[in-house]
Formats: structure tokens, sequence, C-alpha cells
């Protein structure tokens, strides 16, 4: 009989996935700067880098809290979506939509970000973990201010020079 799986063990698979996305997050976010055209989306990632810096940092104090060592899963969803943001780079270099798309891939990333923060902390909630909660909720509201900044910088500037 396969063995029962119970909320705390959904709780440290979705928090590996969440350590492995911020991590490959981290790595691309550099790449994003150095594509976006408007000055104000560059230091929008530049400035998104030191966030999610410091939120693989709390993810490893959760891990701590846990016991468990930092370790990530692979999660095909960030996978995705960083890959759609290199044909994105690719498909659009050198045009007035660039910064359009950049800042669509980064809002698809940011919402993947805040359901799965969201759900981590109501988890936590439940299993009584209130130091966890504490270390998600400062990575969901980051994650909820950047797709508001994003958001900002699409309609000011980024979708008029693409259209």
């Amino acid at each position: 009989m396969p063995e029962q799986k119970k909320l705390d063990d959904l709780f440290l698979d979705t928090l590996k996935d969440m350590y492995y996305a911020e991590k490959h997050i981290a790595k691309t976010l550099p790449k994003l700067a150095k594509a976006a055209q408007s000055a104000e989306l560059k230091a929008g990632f530049e400035h998104h880098l030191e966030e999610t810096e410091n939120q693989i940092e709390r993810l490893e104090q959760v891990f701590d809290l846990l016991g468990k060592p930092a370790r990530g899963k692979t999660c095909d969803a960030i996978l995705g979506l960083i890959e759609e943001g290199k044909s994105i780079m690719d498909e659009f270099k050198d045009t007035p939509a660039l910064d359009a798309g950049l800042v669509s891939t980064a809002q698809a990333v940011e919402h993947y970000e805040i359901a799965r923060y969201g759900t981590l902390k109501t988890w936590a909630q439940q299993l009584g973990m209130p130091e966890a909660v504490r270390l998600l909720d400062a990575n969901l509201r980051e994650e909820v201010a950047t797709d508001k900044k994003l958001t900002q910088l699409a309609e000011m500037d980024a979708n008029r020079q693409a259209a």
C-alpha cells in the first residue's frame, strides 16, 4: 500500500518547487535587465533580483524551521515561463514591442509566484508554523508589489511604445 501523504508532505514538496523556481528566476533576471530597452524596466529587474535573493534566503529559513536541507525540485512551470521569455527576447529583439513582451513574461512569473506563496502561507498557517507564515508572507508581499510595478511600467511606457 502506498505511503499516505499529508499536508506537511505537500508543503515541503511545494517549498522545494519554489526554491528551484526562485533560483532559476535569479539566473534569468540579469538577462531580462540586459534585454530591457527602458531604463526604468532595466532598474526594475535589477531591483527584483535583490528581492529574489532575499526571498531565497527566506525560503532557506523555512527549510531550517522544518529541519530539512534547502533543495529544489524541478519546477516545470517556471522552466516553461522562462523559455517563453527567451522566445520573446529572440523574436522581438530591437523592436518597440520588446519591453511590453518582457513585462508580460515577468508578470506571468509573478502571478505563478503569488499563487504559490499564497498557498504555502495558508498551509503554514494550517500546520501551525507562525514563523514560516511570516517569512512566506514577506515573499508574497514583495511579489504582489512587483506585479503592481510591472503593471505601472506597462501602462505608462512599455505598451505605448509597442503600439
